[in-house]
């Protein structure tokens, strides 16, 4: 499912930063507008993802239209960033979303020694959390 929220873009310091009114003015940034729009839809897209996991409604988007870039920076103090401002819209599909981010459990089979399985019993060796615990090691010194 595709969800579509307005967002305010504006230059700050080197970079586009952005900001979603609608979602309590959710801000991230790129470094240029290209990087701006993709950061843009992976923070709404965990807003809206963790809104949905936590069983919360999502607020309703705005039109474009409705949006005026000069009172939203006037409101986070960046009123000197709206000349070069602009309001796009910016779509999240939630379903793809959620495949790429999350944190569902996924079994998998595997093989261990019998001695260290006994061991690991004895020590009682929470397998899931250990396993775990080792791949994010290996992947983060990769």
């Amino acid at each position: 499912m595709n969800f579509i929220y307005p967002a305010v873009f504006y230059k700050e310091e080197g970079k586009i930063s952005v900001i979603f009114p609608d979602l309590g003015n959710l801000a991230t940034f790129g470094d240029n507008v290209a990087d701006a729009m993709h950061m843009a839809a992976d923070a709404c897209g965990l807003y809206l993802f963790t809104a949905l996991r936590d069983g919360e409604p999502f607020p309703p988007p705005s039109t474009l239209s409705e949006i005026n870039p000069a009172a939203i920076l006037k409101d986070v103090e960046m009123e000197a960033a709206a000349d070069d401002a602009f309001v796009n819209m910016v779509l999240v599909d939630m379903a793809e979303y959620a495949k790429r981010h999350s944190d569902k459990a996924v079994k998998k089979t595997l093989s261990i020694p019998m001695w260290l399985n006994t061991l690991c019993e004895e020590k009682n060796i929470n397998f899931s959390k250990a396993l775990q615990d080792a791949l994010l090691t290996k992947v983060l010194s990769l």
